[in-house]
């Protein structure tokens, strides 16, 4: 007789499915009832808001502060209402704009609190003309159009081509009101341009949908081609600054939105809420999206940073959405130094506990890897586990530091970044090169010290070895980008061609800081090649020399460009055709960025990963994971003379680095 369905075992696909209905229940219970304790207060960004012409636009944000000194974003469950109504609107999302003249005020309710902010309106029905500098320009970068993937492209895109990331206006202007017979631009029936009808995919496009019809884009483009599609070159005032709010923050569980404001204040000391003209980068994309309003959504918790950019200025907010762990307990740890001082306040405002401390056998072979890059023999392994002194890791780190083998492992890291290597340097060439190197670290010479000799170089590579870095950089360009990349930690590629479209360098500073080395010149000497084809092939001896002075075009503008440091001022050299010595200087001295990046290349070789993550790529896009902490250890650094022994020891002897790998149940 067969078994009664009610009293069949249910199979494992019926339990688990009934598991997971069970799981997702009791998360949503443990969400919601965390959801349900209500704020303490909210408040909104901005305090105040004042809305000037018929085009303005303000984007508020609703902020939800709890007992426990958490912060949650609040605007997408928040309710707005406009009173007067005849003053203002405002949408759904917290987008105020101008009704008619007048004074009210918005009422904002959220978690059961309500918060009342100031609204003046002036000049409602007053309409602008839509601005080519200040709003096309912007969209075609909010949309993507100006990328190196799409019309960015040095070759454009479908007989299309703008400036990349638009740091050239007036070359796309041309491009859209005079190239391919002006039809991308109709000034008799706006809407039938095809700027206008292509992203709008009302015509195909091979780009797709950039912006929908009706939507605040599109109104940009007819607003301005019905005006006459004029460039404002003239009357259009220029942005000053860009701040973003929050510019950091972290968001306590279960909030996993931000909603972003993007403020511009200009030339002429108007302020207007650009947020939906900025354009939004992600660090974890995968992760992390942003809507063309500037509403941060999380699939989860996950720290990212958003870089903003309007026109020339450029702004981060760095977000932390946090996990939901309401029963976490600090495990309060004893810091050894200042740097793990910050290390755990990070850690202890993400919840997250730090792993177990490393066994002792983990911690010496860590230890002789990164200190010396051999491991430990079997007696001094032995020995080491044998021994009871509580300091016998800081004992252990003094006596790596002073082995010759410390100095040429480390050099061996200076010679992989100054590419020592047979093709160009020759196989006496490499030797000497390389002794220099090991000599350097083994003195343990200042870093700074360390940098000026090499920059400064000059004459034959075999008798003055610091000089052979111009032996391998051998073009003012290149040299130019070693620099940047090596003792700077930051990328100038991008701008050898048009302006960084990630950084704040322009052509100009990348031509003004190769010309240092424009007036280098090499004389070879007995240098016999083995392969006669190839004309890059030194095994001789080689000379750096002067000859003429530092000075080169620049590709774009043809601007003769003299010698200039990133972002320092024009050196006095008088005729002097010797520049590397002002240039030394300016990169050791006066350059607060030199400290943080070697500080930071340190780090990175003893942790894996560096606080700038990649070691060089320092910009504002790419901030610091642990700002405090850099800071820190930069200043340790320049306090301890700046040099390599102190600041590895340092680093080896904080709880931070002497913590084991295995993760616990917060990591």
């Amino acid at each position: 007789m067969p078994t009664p369905p009610a009293l069949r075992r249910p199979s494992n696909q019926v339990i688990r499915i009934v598991s997971a209905c069970v799981v997702v229940l009791a998360a949503f219970n443990a969400n919601h009832a965390l959801a349900a304790q209500p704020p303490v207060r909210i408040s909104v960004e901005p305090g105040e808001i004042s809305l000037n012409g018929a085009e303005a636009r303000q984007q508020v944000a609703v902020t939800g502060h709890f007992a426990d000194s958490s912060v949650r974003d609040l605007t997408g469950e928040a309710r707005f209402t406009i009173e007067p109504g005849e003053v203002a609107r405002v949408s759904g999302s917290g987008v105020v704009t101008p009704k008619g003249d007048g004074q009210g005020f918005l009422r904002v309710e959220a978690g059961g609190r309500t918060i009342e902010v100031p609204v003046q309106v002036e000049h409602a029905q007053r309409t602008r003309p839509m601005s080519y500098r200040s709003n096309v320009v912007a969209v075609l970068t909010k949309a993507g159009c100006n990328m190196g993937t799409c019309h960015g492209n040095i070759n454009g895109k479908g007989g299309f081509r703008l400036s990349i990331r638009g740091f050239d206006p007036g070359f796309d202007l041309e491009s859209l009101t005079h190239d391919a017979f002006g039809r991308r631009v109709s000034l008799n029936q706006p809407a039938q341009s095809l700027i206008v009808l292509k992203p709008t995919t009302r015509l195909p496009h091979e780009g797709g949908l950039r912006f929908p019809p009706g939507s605040t884009e599109e109104s940009i483009f007819l607003g301005w081609i019905g005006d006459g599609a004029r460039d404002d070159l003239a009357t259009a005032p220029t942005l000053t600054r860009l701040t973003i709010f929050p510019d950091h923050r972290l968001i306590a569980a279960p909030g996993l939105n931000q909603q972003l404001i993007v403020t511009a204040e200009f030339s002429d000391g108007s302020r207007r809420d650009v947020t939906r003209q900025a354009a939004f980068d992600l660090s974890d994309p995968l992760r992390v999206s942003v809507t063309p309003d500037g509403r941060v959504e999380s699939q989860g918790p996950v720290e990212v940073t958003v870089a903003v950019r309007y026109l020339n200025g450029r702004g981060i907010s760095r977000l932390a959405f946090l996990h939901d762990r309401p029963d976490f307990a600090w495990q309060d740890v004893k810091p050894a130094n200042v740097l793990d001082t910050h290390v755990f306040d990070k850690l202890k405002a993400l919840k997250i506990n730090p792993t177990e401390p490393s066994t002792d056998a983990e911690f010496l072979r860590r230890a002789f890897l990164d200190a010396i890059g051999v491991l430990p023999s079997p007696v001094e392994a032995r020995a080491f586990l044998a021994d009871r002194d509580p300091e016998k890791r800081a004992k252990l780190v003094d006596r790596l530091l002073e082995r010759p083998e410390f100095a040429d492992f480390w050099a061996l890291k200076w010679a992989d970044l100054l590419r020592n290597e047979e093709k160009v340097m020759g196989v006496k060439g490499v030797w000497i090169f390389q002794r220099w190197l090991r000599d350097q670290i083994d003195q343990d010479v200042p870093l700074d010290e360390f940098t000026r000799r090499i920059v400064s170089a000059r004459g034959s590579t075999w008798q003055n070895p610091p000089s052979s870095f111009y032996r391998t950089n051998r073009d003012p360009q290149t040299t130019a980008e070693t620099i940047g990349q090596v003792f700077l930690g930051v990328r100038l590629q991008c701008a050898r061609c048009h302006n960084h479209p990630y950084d704040v360098w322009t052509q100009d500073d990348y031509y003004g800081l190769a010309a240092y080395f424009a007036n280098l010149d090499r004389k070879q000497i007995n240098n016999v090649r083995r392969d006669r084809l190839d004309t890059h092939e030194i095994n001789g001896d080689e000379i750096i020399y002067f000859s003429g002075q530092p000075r080169m075009t620049q590709p774009r503008s043809g601007a003769m460009m003299e010698p200039k440091p990133l972002g320092g001022p024009k050196p006095t050299l008088q005729g002097n055709p010797n520049a590397l010595d002002d240039l030394a200087d300016w990169l050791t001295r006066d350059n607060p960025q030199f400290a943080r990046s070697m500080a930071n290349r340190v780090w990175f070789h003893l942790m894996g990963r560096g606080i700038v993550e990649p070691v060089d790529d320092f910009r504002d896009s790419n901030p610091p994971s642990n700002p405090p902490l850099l800071d820190a250890l930069t200043a340790e650094f320049v306090n301890r003379g700046m040099r390599l022994k102190p600041l590895v020891a340092l680093i080896m002897k904080s709880r931070t680095y002497s913590f084991g790998s295995t993760p616990n149940a917060t990591n």
